[in-house]
């Protein structure tokens, strides 16, 4: 028996021999094909994939090559409807697809096999959390090798090749492993519809081999997706409304509160109809801002327990009944665990389902039916939104700055609410971007996206890149401190080869803010680079690009001035230099309540 050690030409060696291809096994795939071979370029697994990409209204999908997923990539970018968007690294990549899915309901990334897909599978653990439906696609293995005993590259040495698989199963909603021609039609059909009709992502495996392989059910364009669409229980539906609308009318001065799963119900026109029918004060969650319209009659602000818009808190907390409609309560959103709510006061709906008080909880009904279906059965009650118009008092101004006197942050963004219309998007990086772009009012149409359940500092940058490639048509403000945008510059690059026009605010404070007001040390301390002239090389002369660095309130006018104007078709810089002390005065007393939170001491065994 001749067994070589990673041979494959000259093998003789039975299946389970190391490092060598069973006699035939070339012919494999081939043999799986009937012998009406389809020459059609457009009948292959990868094209149907693409087809099926573009049909759910993704067009551009957010690559990093690899050997395991070349061919693959060949395939998507021959869809015409299909634009590929090479990125610096797959955590980008993925990124990029949630801020994509953000705007256009659904987005893309593609990879390679275990270094590519462990990789990607922060960003990806991220858009589970924001209930986005991402389509994580990776460059499997030849399908030959599956039961092989043999060890691949990009693995961790051993001739298991699920460990990607496995990591994948706890942040995805369902995972397509595609190994033979004959299934792959299914199995890609299933992955994509599933992510549609759960908001979450999914993970599919293409094995090496198989993309650009004819085969007759990739023979036709696919037949358009139509989804079974969800329906709430009738009786439950009913009697979940009677008793909501029992609870609430006897109420005196019960208010609304919008929550961030409002997107993932696609209930946001629902949840406003019924504000304009019951009359109630309307809040949101601040993880939900940009779902709900500011410009509302009822709207007051957002609600954040010590860190709520002004006056907000105070009519929230004070209220009889409150309907919180796609709540998160994490420690974050509920600044340390101290709302001062109280769940027989409260009606929670979440996408399926609604709790009333302490009970009963209605199961099988959709927020969007219930919504509608209690707008309907609520008598008009305005009172807390008259109690709120009673002790609201306008906001203040900064400080008028000295001339030429050093940058502040509440100065900075006096000038960025200014610059918002319905044409611009606003991207806020963790960190204390947060709390300034959460005070800005928003007007109509105007976007607004962070990512608040998984808090991975970074992510704006590659979000940004989705965002913008989504709707060319709107501005996107991104607002990213020196610390976050350190983990994922590279990124920029993508920005300026496909012309993209964003203007990215560089908060440069000197370190991790946030992190400062949870717990201080020398590690929140960070290198200082020279920004603009990083992105200056990126951009290397190639593309419009535009930098610069502001110091203080004429210079940041005249460079808001430029980005608008003579710079208004490129992707324009602007460092932001500011005291490293100069944080607003909601991510202190977050800070702080949050530091009490992590800090508590074991219970006592």
């Amino acid at each position: 028996m001749d067994t070589k050690i990673g041979s494959l030409d000259v093998c003789k060696a039975e299946n389970h021999d190391v490092g060598c291809l069973p006699t035939g096994a070339a012919c494999t795939v081939q043999n799986s094909v009937p012998s009406t071979t389809f020459n059609s370029a457009d009948a292959t697994l990868g094209r149907h994939l693409a087809r099926r990409l573009v049909q759910i209204g993704v067009t551009d999908v957010f690559t990093v090559p690899g050997d395991f997923n070349l061919t693959l990539l060949d395939h998507l970018i021959a869809e015409p409807g299909l634009t590929n968007i090479g990125c610096c690294n797959e955590l980008n990549a993925g990124y990029a697809a949630d801020g994509y899915a953000r705007s256009r309901g659904v987005g893309a990334c593609a990879v390679t096999f275990t270094v590519g897909g462990l990789s990607v599978l922060n960003a990806i653990a991220g858009a589970c959390s924001e209930n986005l439906p991402v389509i994580c696609i990776v460059g499997g293995p030849n399908s030959n090798d599956y039961g092989t005993n043999r060890i691949l590259h990009h693995t961790i040495g051993l001739p298991d090749f699920s460990q990607e698989l496995r990591c994948f199963q706890t942040v995805t909603c369902f995972q397509a492993v595609v190994n033979n021609l004959e299934d792959g039609h299914e199995l890609i059909d299933t992955a994509i519809s599933t992510a549609l009709k759960e908001s979450k992502p999914v993970y599919i495996s293409i094995g090496c081999n198989l993309a650009g392989i004819p085969h007759p059910t990739f023979s036709r364009d696919p037949v358009p997706f139509s989804l079974s669409p969800k329906l709430s229980n009738k009786m439950g539906l009913e009697a979940a409304v009677e008793a909501a609308a029992e609870f609430l009318n006897k109420a005196v001065k019960p208010v609304m509160v919008g929550g961030p799963k409002l997107r993932a119900a696609h209930a946001g026109d629902a949840f406003v109809e019924l504000a304009d029918a019951s009359g109630f004060a309307l809040a949101v969650m601040p993880s939900a801002k940009g779902q709900v319209p500011e410009h509302h009659p009822h709207f007051i602000g957002t609600y954040w327990g010590a860190v709520s818009t002004a006056f907000c808190a105070e009519i929230v907390e004070s209220a009889d009944a409150y309907l919180f409609a796609g709540p998160i309560f994490n420690d974050y959103s509920s600044v340390g665990y101290s709302l001062l709510l109280k769940k027989e006061k409260a009606i929670i709906l979440q996408p399926d389902r609604v709790t009333i008080g302490n009970g009963p909880t209605f199961g099988c009904v959709l927020m969007k039916d219930f919504l509608l279906g209690l707008a309907k059965k609520l008598k008009h009650n305005n009172t807390a939104h008259e109690n709120y118009r009673r002790i609201f008092v306008p906001d203040g101004h900064p400080l008028k700055a000295a001339p030429r006197e050093p940058l502040r942050v509440n100065v900075l963004f006096q000038h960025i609410q200014n610059m918002l219309s319905a044409e611009t998007a606003v991207i806020a990086e963790t960190g204390d971007s947060w709390f300034n772009c959460q005070k800005l009012k928003l007007p109509p149409g105007c976007g607004y996206e962070f990512q608040m359940q998984y808090g991975s500092i970074g992510w704006s940058v590659g979000a940004t890149l989705g965002y913008a490639q989504a709707v060319p048509e709107k501005r996107v403000l991104s607002f990213i401190g020196d610390g976050s945008f350190q983990v994922t510059a590279q990124d920029v690059s993508t920005m300026i080869r496909n012309g993209q026009r964003t203007i990215i605010f560089l908060i440069n404070n000197g370190g991790y803010t946030i992190e400062v007001e949870i717990h201080d040390g020398p590690y929140n301390v960070i290198k200082n680079w020279n920004y603009t002239g990083l992105v200056d090389a990126i951009h290397n002369g190639e593309g419009k690009c535009w930098t610069t660095k502001v110091r203080c309130e004429e210079e940041l006018i005249e460079a808001i001035e430029t980005a608008n104007g003579p710079k208004k078709d490129s992707l324009c810089f602007i460092e932001v230099i500011v005291h490293k002390d100069d944080t607003s005065k909601e991510l202190l007393e977050w800070g702080s309540r949050v530091s009490a939170a992590n800090s508590r001491p074991p219970n006592p065994q």
